[in-house]
């Protein structure tokens, strides 16, 4: 393991945001993984898990504790089952699947981060999630002390929320497997309708796999979503908010306030989104509601603003602090709730901050 004091955490974010961790160790084995929490765990010291850093805003005064990098590497291939090691990138794990001419992931390609990420947010895009191909992660329990295999139904998958996210403070992710399926060469049936349409098939249809991978790649860069040095909107988490999900009452006065400020034709688009308790939901795109309250794309003007390509993607202009990029989110959070009455959520881990 790598152990350095005071170290940066910036750089290790694709937001380019946050101040010092006390420690930060890089483990590259499994074995060192668990030490490392273990080590923390004993010591009572605050423990913060990086991965790819995708996924992180993490406060200007920094981390009072020890930050683990998790660098395992390792993709294992048998049939169609596939285990990678939680610090492999995720990009790599899609480029294997595709190779290997197995479906179930490609429309996840050009996605930051890590592969051990992906279970904690249920990580998901363009008609598709991890947890429908996930079998089992392998993860270290800090309650039980003990690596612990679970199932995909004890994950407790829903849209991007999982056990892992509900219980941060007890599972590290180790490995993830999945169960790809052999469809001699095609994708899984197409779910999203604007892939659907930029492939020129209906949904439900399959197209080569490195079709559906390549034209996912072009319209995530179109929206700012793939990682580039060069392009500050790609300094980012990627989508700041989720997607809201409303109950049908909730569903309906959404509408009606939505009618009232852009007038009685105003449809607002919205999806299925399962049931709870008997109730029918509807998820709500974010982006919509974002640039429909009047913070379209580019919007802001200090460091941290709005991608001039994608509304729902707040970013590094450069110089920002993590507080810049906050008062953004909280003004667009605040201005959708007045517009609307309705509360966008975070998908980023706030890390020594609150929105």
């Amino acid at each position: 393991m790598d152990v350095y004091e005071k170290a940066p955490l910036a750089p290790l974010t694709t937001f380019r945001l946050g101040g010092d961790a006390d420690r930060l160790v890089t483990a590259r084995t499994d074995e060192d993984v668990v030490a490392a929490v273990a080590a923390a765990d004993a010591a009572g010291e605050p423990l913060l898990v990086i991965g790819g850093g995708s996924n992180l805003v993490v406060a200007d005064r920094g981390f009072a504790g020890t930050a683990l990098r998790i660098a395992t590497r390792g993709v294992t291939l048998t049939g169609t089952a596939l285990e990678a090691a939680a610090g492999e990138t995720w990009s790599a794990v899609v480029a294997r699947t595709v190779e290997a001419g197995l479906a179930g992931v490609e429309c996840l390609a050009g996605i930051p981060g890590s592969a051990g990420a992906t279970p904690i947010q249920n990580v998901g895009a363009y008609g598709q999630e991890v947890s429908s191909t996930i079998t089992e992660v392998v993860a270290y329990d800090r309650k039980a002390r003990e690596t612990v295999t679970l199932t995909n139904d004890a994950c407790a998958f829903s849209y991007r929320n999982s056990r892992f996210k509900a219980e941060p403070d007890r599972f590290v992710v180790l490995r993830v497997r999945f169960g790809l399926e052999d469809a001699d060469g095609l994708s899984a049936p197409v779910k999203y309708a604007e892939t659907a349409r930029v492939l020129g098939v209906e949904p439900g249809d399959r197209v080569p796999l490195d079709k559906a991978r390549d034209t996912v790649l072009a319209l995530r860069a179109g929206k700012g979503m793939v990682l580039d040095e060069a392009d500050h909107d790609t300094w980012s988490a990627g989508s700041f908010f989720t997607n809201p999900v409303l109950t049908a009452p909730e569903h309906a006065a959404f509408v009606e306030r939505a009618k009232d400020r852009l007038g009685p034709d105003t449809a607002p688009p919205s999806f299925p989104a399962g049931e709870d308790g008997g109730q029918d939901l509807v998820k709500v795109p974010a982006a919509w509601l974002i640039d429909k309250a009047g913070f379209t794309k580019g919007y802001g003007s200090g460091p941290a603003r709005i991608s001039t390509k994608h509304t729902l993607a707040l970013t590094n202009r450069g110089g920002a602090s993590t507080e810049d990029l906050l008062a953004l989110a909280r003004e667009v959070r605040d201005g959708v709730r007045a517009a609307f009455g309705v509360t966008l959520v975070n998908e980023p881990v706030l890390v020594g901050v609150s929105l």
